[in-house]
């Protein structure tokens, strides 16, 4: 058991039985769970379907949107290359930093029901408005800033859809009936199915029409897909176990720091004091199955704000400013952990940014006929990722995780850090892959005469690329759904939300760090006179800016390691256990 504790990434230790140690109580079931009989009839599967089906549809809207963004700066408003990836990856970065703030307002005060709808209803407007900024029926001169406008009311609805729906689905599955806390680790695979189905089947069908038919109906397409997202959710309501918000969990947070600050004086005995815990579930945040954190013995400067000193005891009413339960001690000790762990994991977001960027803009310069005389968009190379993702989650799932199960006894087969770590590597290695076809490309430009001819086609076919987008296909089936299921289960109760905004926010930052290196590779190589990322690819070194992310990436990887075998996960106790 000590092992286990110790190195997390060698066996899952969060939701195992404990011996006693210090450093936890383990997982045991208490007689009061599900008093609401309810609860039995709503959830599960036959309510998650509906919201797999949600994001099957919500994604084909923002892939088909978001996907072929640099071909339209580049083509149609005249970006130059450089400047319409960091457009890109600017906005992709505000989409996926939004979710913290619709977590917040969905765990605090709407729910995530209503969460939902509102900001489905945001995310259609600005569709519709996206729409009608490509067409003839805005002026020219306020075309480009009604698309702008339009993007942003999208990054909106996104805040507040994304990290509802998934934490939505994945509240569906009761930890406290083995069959459905079985089933939760299979939705997380699932629901990264349909997220890749729908994103695949935007970038085929939206790309194609958008360069083939025109950019009016190829914006058009997904409004229609978010409305149909709408009109699913509210078809399975009536199946749906929802989650009552009790108030904002950041001031709970908050309560533990001031406290702990207006203690620092206090000590806490080796030997043990008694620490307070409230006797009334509903103002210790005990969760609905009559769970609560476990005290650890981590980052114990915290638990003096659960010490009683005298001012405590000759007060009638608790000051909730000067002494807290060890529940939301625990609470901000689990958010101080996951703190390296986000950290660690920020080069996998920033190579994840590259896909809708330069990996497109390498593609444009290549031969894309295929089938004789059938030319593909450069975006839709987007797709194969998805392709592989669709392929490998059934594999993942169904062979790959019963045959690591019999081997680890673990229920996921591996555990979550473990997976994100592998997914990390993959990364860095399909970094390494495209650093070498694209200096391949350069090679056949330069045996072609095409140095200077920045705009004619290099007489490489594009299946070269085809390596370096499903390894990094296979990479998002390991990191990416090991993030979602991590940030879940290991956030606090009332901040389920906040786990799925804050797996996102690792993309988004990821995104500013990816224009922010940009910013910087191409300042240093112009000072050098040698500017690797230049409108001209065939005499930039794309190359080498690949090589500089999977070095990046390779030391990411190294850090993450480091930090996950001094991670501890979260351990639950019986309400029972602890107020007897």
């Amino acid at each position: 058991m000590e092992s286990s504790t110790r190195y997390p990434l060698l066996t899952d230790n969060a939701h195992v039985n404990g011996d006693g140690d210090d450093r936890g109580i383990g997982l045991k079931i208490s007689s009061h769970q599900h008093e609401q009989p309810v609860q039995l009839v709503k959830g599960g599967w036959k309510s998650a379907i509906y919201i797999i089906g949600v994001e099957v549809a919500e994604r084909f809207a923002f892939y088909g949107t978001s996907g072929n963004l640099i071909t339209y700066l580049i083509d149609v408003l005249g970006q130059s290359t450089a400047k319409a990836a960091q457009n890109v990856n600017i906005w992709s970065g505000v989409a996926t930093l939004l979710p913290l703030l619709g977590a917040i307002i969905a765990d605090s005060y709407l729910g995530r029901f209503n969460t939902i709808i509102v900001s489905s209803f945001i995310y259609i407007m600005g569709l519709v408005m996206l729409t009608l900024s490509v067409s003839t029926l805005i002026p020219l001169k306020f075309q480009y800033w009604v698309f702008f406008v339009s993007l942003y009311f999208v990054a909106i609805g996104e805040g507040g859809h994304k990290p509802c729906v998934q934490t939505f689905g994945a509240e569906q599955f009761d930890d406290c009936i083995p069959e459905e806390k079985k089933a939760k680790s299979s939705f997380f695979n699932w629901w990264y199915f349909g997220l890749c189905s729908g994103s695949t089947a935007g970038m085929l069908v939206v790309f194609y029409v958008q360069e083939n038919v025109g950019w009016m109906i190829g914006f058009g397409l997904p409004a229609v897909a978010m409305a149909f997202a709408l009109v699913i959710f509210l078809l399975g309501s009536e199946f749906y176990r929802s989650h009552v918000p009790k108030g904002s969990p950041l001031v709970r947070i908050m309560q533990v720091f001031v406290a702990a600050y207006r203690k620092r004086h206090l000590c806490v005995s080796k030997d043990g004091v008694p620490l307070y815990e409230e006797e009334n579930p509903d103002a210790a945040g005990f969760s609905s199955n009559r769970q609560i954190l476990a005290h650890t013995n981590q980052l114990k400067c915290l638990d003096k704000a659960t010490i009683m000193d005298k001012m405590d005891t000759s007060c009638d009413t608790k000051n909730k400013w000067r002494l807290c339960s060890v529940t939301q001690v625990e609470e901000a000790k689990l958010l101080l952990r996951l703190v390296p762990i986000w950290l660690s994991c920020l080069s996998f977001g920033v190579v994840f940014a590259q896909g809708s960027t330069f990996f497109t803009k390498q593609g444009s310069s290549m031969d894309r006929t295929i089938l004789h005389d059938f030319r593909i968009p450069s975006a839709s190379l987007q797709v194969i990722p998805g392709l592989v993702i669709i392929s490998t989650v059934v594999i993942y799932d169904r062979i790959l995780v019963p045959i690591a199960r019999n081997w680890t006894g673990i229920q996921s087969g591996i555990t979550m850090l473990q997976r994100i770590g592998i997914g990390i590597s993959f990364a860095a290695l399909s970094m390494v892959t495209a650093a070498l076809v694209e200096a391949k490309r350069v090679e056949v430009a330069t045996q072609y005469g095409l140095v200077d001819q920045p705009n004619v086609t290099v007489p490489m076919s594009v299946c070269w690329l085809l390596p370096q987008y499903a390894i990094l296909g296979v990479a998002d089936v390991f990191a990416i759904v090991g993030l979602q299921e991590f940030f879940y289960d290991q956030m606090p109760d009332e901040m389920k939300s906040m786990g799925a905004a804050v797996y996102l926010s690792i993309m988004g930052v990821g995104s500013f760090l990816s224009s922010f290196i940009i910013s910087i590779v191409k300042f240093a190589s112009l000072e050098n006179g040698d500017e690797w990322l230049g409108n001209n690819l065939n005499r930039a070194h794309l190359d080498y800016y690949y090589w500089l992310l999977a070095g990046l990436c390779t030391f990411g990887l190294g850090v993450y390691i480091g930090v996950s075998r001094c991670y501890l996960y979260k351990r639950t106790v019986a309400v029972a256990d602890v107020l007897l």
